[in-house]
């Protein structure tokens, strides 16, 4: 996206407030006409007083002038200030809620690190460039468009000087942001590479301490730096000399225009008074642009900020809902996969013509090797893929053309990794239904076996567990993951390694506690335990994104397939029927 694009692209996010941005954009123009009268007025005072001529008329004008100019430059302060504020916060917030809808494999992608830089630098630039653009610019600009004309009506020679040194200004910097344009985007990758180690290694603090990698990791970011700064130094130097000639083409500029008066007054051609309006000038143009072109720069070193905030507002949703999608009816939880295929862009990975369904009440396992396929085909239930063929029925009805609200309500998951917030126990329990009462959530936390180790903490259920859950056990974070799940109390239940961080006497009491919850509840179960899917009513054995293998635990263990296997290489025993 080209600088102008992005200039006018941000511009537009004020369309929201349009009203209150085109007065600010109107009072802006007018206080540029004021100090372009400023000038003038002051040559005419002088005019008056050489030639012994009342110059009251003028005085008067001019301190009716610097007054409005002085309540309109406040208020356009003010209320800019204000404005930005808002649309900041609001852009902040737009950019919070798509980075939400987008899937793990962009934030895996990117990194965290960089989704919260992009996120928090480019609100920040947008927030500069509006308020930069409503307090000063358009008023700087609005004084140079009009100071061109009144210039030229007063003598043509002396406005040539001025368009002069517009024209030095323009080349300057269009020579300057065009070599330094390839140096500001290496800059800007160095830069993410630096948040992003810096989120990685915070992140990973504990394994940074427990293999001594202290030392390694800070040479390590001191390289990245050093990097960085041996790409930004030839961009530093650009922007230096371009102030270097900025200052030299002002004085130039100044010494020009008193020069040249001073000759055509010889001549009487011009009175002191257009003198002194003609320096009045100079001085203004050249803080004029100034102000435009420090804006310019500011808003060149800023692109790539700005690029990365709207290229994620432009980012993809992993699933889009149709515009007519309509919430799912009462689910009683009759699931059915048919024909269903999805493969991950650009590979030949991914999950292929599968056909199961699980009806209300039934246990449907999913075993296999890493990266067979599992995680992948309980996602593409909660749409969080969109299956490239087939489809995927629940009560009979395509979940493609239901609300992703409704179809995510319909389901509860305790994943592998918990996925704690960093807020009290309740409230994380909690997150399973929002505005559910205290004793509701502490018989949630008593199903998942967590009420007793919850009231040992300090405040009881309204301790705060730290980010990640960091001040709980493995086994005390998944307990709380459950009782969140079993707070939410939907008709599709899926476990992905539930009780993978448990010990076997805690995996035994969560699993008392998750048949329970299970009873009238579609239930599919993602696990390498065995043990944890002898009781399903189908075991479905993946390999490479497809079902090799079907049936429950007692014919496919007797069997000679992978699932066998799978029972012999683990130790465990074929259950006899009838055995609990």
């Amino acid at each position: 996206m080209s600088l102008p694009s992005l200039y006018m692209r941000a511009l537009g996010m004020l369309r929201a407030e349009r009203g209150i941005a085109l007065l600010l954009a109107t009072a802006s123009v007018a206080i540029g006409l004021v100090q372009l009268a400023e000038p003038v007025l002051f040559g005419r005072v002088v005019d008056s007083l050489s030639n012994g001529q009342a110059a009251f008329t003028y005085i008067a004008l001019w301190a009716f002038l610097g007054l409005f100019g002085i309540i309109a430059g406040a208020a356009v302060a003010v209320y800019a200030d204000r404005l930005a504020h808002r649309r900041h916060l609001a852009a902040m917030a737009e950019a919070f809620e798509r980075a939400m809808t987008l899937p793990a494999g962009y934030h895996a992608e990117r990194g965290s690190g960089a989704v919260v830089r992009s996120i928090l630098q480019g609100t920040d630039a947008l927030f500069w460039l509006w308020l930069g653009a409503m307090r000063e610019q358009l008023t700087a600009i609005a004084g140079i468009v009009l100071l061109v004309p009144t210039a030229i009506s007063m003598d043509v020679r002396m406005a040539a000087i001025l368009a002069l040194l517009a024209v030095a200004y323009v080349v300057m910097n269009t020579v300057v942001i065009t070599k330094t344009r390839a140096g500001q985007a290496i800059v800007e990758r160095y830069n993410s590479a630096v948040f992003g180690r810096v989120g990685d290694v915070i992140s990973n603090v504990t394994v940074v301490q427990s293999f001594t990698r202290l030392q390694a990791e800070a040479d390590a970011m001191r390289g990245v730096m050093s990097d960085l700064l041996a790409a930004q130094y030839p961009v530093l130097t650009w922007w230096g000399l371009l102030t270097v000639l900025q200052r030299s083409a002002a004085t130039i500029t100044m010494v020009a225009v008193l020069a040249t008066g001073a000759v055509l007054a010889g001549r009487g051609e011009l009175t002191v008074g257009e003198i002194v309006a003609f320096v009045a000038f100079a001085g203004l143009l050249i803080g004029k642009l100034d102000q435009v072109t420090n804006f310019v720069v500011a808003i060149h070193r800023r692109a790539p900020a700005l690029r990365g905030y709207f290229e994620l507002i432009d980012a993809a949703q992993g699933v889009e809902e149709k515009p007519d999608a309509q919430p799912l009816p009462s689910v009683g939880g009759d699931v059915r996969y048919e024909d269903v295929t999805f493969r991950f862009a650009g590979t030949e990975q991914g999950v292929f013509d599968l056909n199961f369904g699980a009806a209300r009440g039934e246990t449907v396992a999913l075993v296999g090797a890493t990266g067979s396929g599992k995680t992948t085909t309980l996602s593409l239930l909660q749409r969080l893929r969109a299956v490239d063929r087939g489809r995927i029925l629940i009560d009979g009805h395509d979940i493609a053309d239901v609300t992703l609200a409704s179809l995510r309500a319909s389901i509860a998951v305790v994943f592998q990794e918990a996925g704690l917030f960093n807020r009290s126990i309740a409230e994380n329990i909690a997150v399973g239904r929002p505005g559910a009462t205290l004793p509701e959530i502490e018989e949630a936390a008593r199903l998942a076996e967590a009420y007793d180790f919850v009231m040992r903490k300090p405040g009881g259920f309204d301790f705060v567990i730290g980010e990640r859950g960091n001040a709980l056990s493995g086994g005390e974070r998944q307990r709380i993951a459950i009782a969140r799940a079993i707070l939410k109390d939907a008709p599709i239940l899926i476990l992905d390694e539930a009780t993978s961080a448990l010990d076997a006497s805690t995996e035994a009491r969560i699993k008392r506690a998750l048949d329970r919850l299970r009873e009238g509840r579609t239930t599919f179960i993602i696990a390498h335990r065995l043990s944890t899917v002898a009781d399903a009513d189908e075991i479905l054995v993946f390999e490479q994104g497809r079902i090799v293998e079907r049936g429950n635990f007692h014919t496919l263990a007797a069997g000679s397939g992978p699932f066998a296997r799978m029972v012999e290489e683990g130790g465990f025993t074929v259950p006899q029927r009838g055995d609990d």
